[in-house]
């Protein structure tokens, strides 16, 4: 829910921008209560501009933010990896450790052992 009550939010400032950038770049005459031709020919162009530029400017973030999501993709694996290596690094010494503070088992009596005669 509060993804969508912020989408809408930032389309009404968005909406709220236009509205103001448009109507203070085309309305001349604040006396009369109808817009004159120029002034509606101007918000109309002065909206499709923006609308033009702003889908222009969300396809090159689109694609570039593609660009920066594959190589934190490639970043993250190659961290990932690099942890992977270590952590097996460890454990083999772990290991070796571990087989060198163990006592090794022969076959041969001990000299410590009581002999009967």
């Amino acid at each position: 829910m509060d993804y969508e009550l912020r989408n809408i939010k930032d389309f009404l400032q968005l909406y709220n921008k236009i509205t103001d950038m448009c109507f203070n770049a085309c309305v001349d005459n604040l006396y009369g209560r109808d817009l004159t031709r120029a002034e509606i020919s101007c918000a109309d162009n002065c909206v499709l501009k923006f609308t033009n530029v702003n889908q222009r400017l969300l396809k090159v973030y689109v694609g570039v933010q593609s660009d920066i999501n594959q190589k934190r993709m490639a970043e993250v694996e190659a961290q990932q990896a690099k942890m992977m290596t270590e952590a097996q690094q460890q454990q083999q010494l772990q290991q070796q450790a571990a087989l060198q503070s163990t006592p090794e088992i022969t076959g041969a009596p001990s000299t410590t052992e009581p002999t009967v005669a």
